[in-house]
């Protein structure tokens, strides 16, 4: 077994939860009897392609598999090899957190390959579980531990949907406003776009549940289970959680409705004002002959103060129909 020198970690584990990083010379003379290897590799290298496809011995849908750039969450069994495909939240700095990060595994008995082309947070977090000593002790323990880390980081993201749909409704009666529309467009997206992924991600973990591997004791499954029915949970709040932005857009809708209604409620009003202002002073200004006051000095007033009086007069009668 020659591994690609550009591996970006390889682990032997102990079986206690720790593991130990091995040098290149020490991969290549490698043997299962040594321990369970966890290879995580770049699959956009071709040093890594060509290593999959000329060196590993892994079966040729398996390497498909490690090598496919589009993939959505799916597990399948290939002999006594578990093939892997499942999506994290896209933790890394100035992401979008629906922007899903994928990693791509096959999990034997004695060896781990997986593949990803950007940085999975869960995956440093389990290093980091193999640094405390309390980390995976088997290649099952591993993939459900990475389960569990990639279902526990989505829980946190669907609790942030959660707390920024709060805010937005307790400011919806305060500041709506185009903002705030856009604020809520851009939360339902969010949300469809990983209920999207969510669902496959749960029925890849239905399927591991119904497959029947050697090195997958019935206590792993157990474990599993819990895991899926946390992420149906995760799913059914994104559910709750489009609801609510679905109402919270209608509400915002129907305020933007009103406010419209009342502008033209006053324009009305403001033209109904006018409007017989208008026409008297359109037909006071007609060029011909016979004008009432056209040889009286205090014409023009008395037609200021008969104009102001109908003004008057057409507020009070609105204000009596309650039109104000």
């Amino acid at each position: 077994m020659t591994p690609a020198r550009e591996t970006l970690h390889a682990l032997i584990l102990d079986g206690q939860g720790g593991a130990r990083s091995l040098s290149f010379e020490e991969l290549e003379r490698w043997q299962p009897e040594d321990g369970i290897l966890w290879l995580h590799l770049d699959y956009t290298l071709d040093s890594t392609r060509q290593w999959l496809e000329q060196d590993s011995g892994l079966p040729e849908l398996a390497i498909d598999a490690l090598l496919a750039e589009n993939t959505r969450p799916r597990a399948a069994i290939l002999d006594e090899h578990l093939l892997l495909a499942l999506r994290g939240v896209n933790t890394n700095p100035g992401a979008d957190p629906e922007d899903m990060v994928s990693i791509r595994l096959c999990v034997g008995a004695r060896l781990v390959v997986s593949t990803r082309k950007r940085r999975l947070m869960s995956v440093a977090k389990l290093l980091a579980l193999f640094e405390q000593g309390e980390g995976p002790r088997s290649s099952a323990e591993l993939v459900i531990r990475l389960s569990e880390l990639l279902v526990e980081r989505m829980g946190v993201t669907v609790e942030e949907l959660e707390e920024q749909l709060s805010d937005l409704e307790l400011d919806l009666l305060t500041q709506p406003g185009s903002e705030m529309r856009q604020a809520v467009r851009s939360l339902r997206r969010q949300t469809v776009t990983l209920r999207r992924y969510f669902a496959p991600q749960r029925d890849a973990f239905n399927q591991m549940l119904s497959e029947r591997l050697s090195w997958f004791t019935t206590e792993m499954k157990l474990e599993l289970r819990e895991i899926s029915d946390q992420l149906l949970r995760h799913i059914e709040d994104l559910d709750i959680i489009r609801e609510r932005a679905a109402m919270a857009q209608e509400e915002l809708a129907s305020q933007q409705g009103e406010q419209l209604n009342q502008r033209m409620y006053v324009l009305s009003i403001i033209s109904a004002v006018f409007l017989p202002l208008g026409f008297l002073t359109g037909l006071l200004g007609i060029n011909v002959g016979g004008i009432p006051g056209a040889d009286n000095d205090y014409a023009f007033l008395i037609f200021l103060l008969l104009l102001g009086l109908l003004v008057g007069g057409l507020l009070i009668l609105f204000r009596r129909w309650r039109w104000l």
